[in-house]
């Protein structure tokens, strides 16, 4: 303990001799990995409160714990700091920040560019010149917007390219039902179909009443220049908007436009819930489940809003949080969301009334979320108990790797190591090891060579998914297998529990063994269907990767087999004209303009395509 307070000292020490000026500052823990980023108006006053004897909460004492020592970069600005703080966090991936997942898998509706835009669904923003709106919390909320929009609207929904096929087939059934406008028939100008494009806008802005009020002047207009085709078609809509209106969950004044925040957090558990308000009634919602680490005081929220609004494209005018912000990161947070939006935007924590009721709604639902994630949690960690037991491990194994051997002959033999962190697959930590060492097909020394590999990580890489320390080994095999991993954690100077994962004659899972003893898991349902689980797990990806592997090698092979195509000019045909079958259909002169392929070889793989040349190369 004194230990700890000698250290505390040296870095309160050093925190005193910061400058009161704008900055972002990186803790670091004891082999030199970041742990936590943050920001602050006057460095010197932030960072030297992590130090002090003042009272913290849990999550943050337990972070304080780890800092070993930390860095700080000056900025000239607080928006400069903001800014750098989140691409410090992006960057480095805290253990202690608030990370939202990747952008790249939250969905998102495009409304493409052309003179007939279609309206679809997509994970991918592109500089195309379209218009993105998103991201949403789930494609079930994409998929019924969606709906609403071509059923309401008459946006069509089909796969036809326009103008270019207009009148060219008859209408689907769509135009039939009256869920279409019909623009294959060519009676929709393009004037017309812009106009239901901009309401479509206005809709996923949130602004209901506006595309009401538009498609209202409109009807006005067609009624007046007595195109009552076209005014009737608005009317329509405004009908459809309207009951859609009725059918939304409505909770504040029709011209109501904000986000709703809520934080419930305990000593393990904590959850963000937002409710997305547009013109009066819930339009989106979303609960983001914060791992177990992960700071909750204001720096980290403010740096969790500004990623989020990051990533939105709509930025309404006020923002509601149950939760208080210091003044300094409300403020900064304001203005990066003001020059965003380009309009006022403003943050507040309502304390009565209905903005007060809505902040307690969320937070109802933020801990209702946790109350889930706690049952699951329980459930699982009863399970690693159970299997603890049953072991005699010391630990609760949170940490899991297993690992299965695969090979087609004595060729593309591989190792495949999952992951399974408490009790659930983590395939980012999947790994694959292709086999050196072995020219034939042998296990027990691949085994060997795949666990040595991977404790050689363990012990250089001091960050990353390598650096984690499995609390327990599973190898797909049985006693022959544990005792080649066990020789191989001697030698190595570790001590980590290894089992085999032994199959029935039926290839099922059927038991853990050691090197001395089966144990039996059958009566165990929790326990046998998590080893159940991890087995199929390991072997279906390993089985994977290998058959890819073996699939591009023999198409290279067969190549091969033609005078002056080796490997690597294999790889490059393969490459360029991605099937076996495209390179048959070549000709000498394109074959000839891929890099790397001379005229010459052209001329022999063209040859070696053609029956008066010779027997066809087999695509096996």
């Amino acid at each position: 303990m004194s230990n700890v307070r000698s250290r505390f000292d040296e870095l309160l020490e050093k925190a005193n001799t910061l400058p009161l000026s704008p900055g972002v500052y990186l803790m670091r823990d004891k082999n030199g990995k970041i742990i936590y980023v943050g920001k602050s108006r006057k460095l010197k006053n932030r960072v030297s409160q992590y130090f002090q004897n003042n009272q913290k909460n849990v999550k943050t004492e337990r972070m304080v714990r780890q800092i070993e020592d930390f860095d700080y970069i000056l900025c000239r600005t607080e928006m400069e700091a903001l800014t750098l703080e989140n691409t410090l966090i992006k960057q480095h991936l805290p253990k202690y920040n608030i990370r939202l997942k990747d952008a790249k898998s939250y969905p998102y509706i495009k409304i493409t560019a052309g003179e007939y835009p279609k309206i679809i669904y997509t994970r991918t923003r592109l500089s195309d010149n379209a218009k993105y709106f998103g991201p949403f919390s789930g494609t079930s909320t994409v998929f019924s917007v969606l709906d609403i929009l071509h059923k309401s609207l008459g946006i069509p929904n089909c796969k036809r390219s326009f103008p270019k096929e207009i009148g060219k087939e008859r209408p689907c059934i769509y135009y039939q039902m009256k869920q279409c406008c019909g623009v294959c028939t060519g009676r929709v100008s393009e004037e017309e179909y812009g106009a239901l494009i901009r309401c479509a806008t206005d809709i996923l802005r949130g602004h209901t009443a506006g595309a009401i009020e538009r498609l209202e002047e409109q009807m006005h207009t067609f009624a007046e220049e007595e195109r009552f085709e076209s005014a009737a078609k608005c009317r329509d809509t405004i009908t459809a908007l309207r009951n859609l209106n009725q059918k939304q969950h409505v909770v504040a004044s029709p011209d109501t436009n904000m986000d709703v925040f809520a934080l419930y957090s305990d000593d393990v558990f904590a959850c963000v819930s937002v409710m997305y308000v547009r013109d009066g009634a819930v339009t989106d919602k979303a609960d983001f489940l914060l791992e177990n680490d992960v700071l909750t005081d204001s720096t980290a929220l403010s740096a969790f809003l500004t990623e989020h609004y990051l990533r939105k494209d709509s930025i309404p005018k006020q923002i509601m949080l149950s939760f208080e912000l210091e003044e300094d990161d409300q403020c900064l947070l304001e203005e990066f969301l003001t020059e965003r939006a380009a309009r006022k935007v403003s943050i507040k924590r309502p304390e009565r009334g209905t903005y007060f009721a809505l902040c307690k709604t969320v937070l109802e639902n933020a801990e209702e979320k946790v109350r889930q994630s706690r049952l699951e949690v329980q459930k699982d960690d009863a399970v690693l108990f159970s299997l603890a037991e049953l072991l005699a491990l010391e630990t609760i194994p949170e940490r899991i790797e297993a690992y299965d051997i695969s090979n087609i002959g004595n060729e593309n033999i591989t190792a495949g190591m999952v992951v399974f962190q408490n009790g659930k697959p983590k395939k980012s930590d999947y790994r694959l090891f292709g086999i050196q060492s072995v020219s034939r097909a042998d296990d027990y020394a691949s085994m060997r060579e795949a666990i040595t590999r991977r404790l050689k990580h363990l012990k250089e890489d001091q960050s990353g998914s390598f650096s984690e320390f499995p609390d327990l080994l599973l190898i797909d095999g049985g006693r022959g297998h544990v005792g080649v991993v066990r020789e191989v954690l001697q030698r190595e100077g570790l001590d980590i529990p290894v089992f085999g994962m032994v199959k029935d004659d039926y290839h099922k899972t059927r038991a853990l063994c050691t090197e001395e003893q089966e144990i039996n898991i059958a009566r165990e349902k929790a326990i046998f269907m998590l080893i159940y689980k991890i087995q199929e797990e390991v072997h279906r990806f390993t089985v994977a990767q290998t058959t890819n592997a073996k699939r591009k090698t023999m198409k290279h092979s067969s190549l091969e087999k033609i005078e002056g195509i080796g490997a690597v000019k294999a790889k490059k045909l393969m490459g360029a004209m991605g099937t076996l079958a495209a390179i048959k259909k070549a000709s000498a002169e394109e074959l000839a303009a891929i890099g790397g392929i001379t005229s010459a070889d052209a001329q022999r793989i063209y040859n070696y395509f053609h029956p008066e040349h010779g027997e066809e190369l087999s695509e096996e």
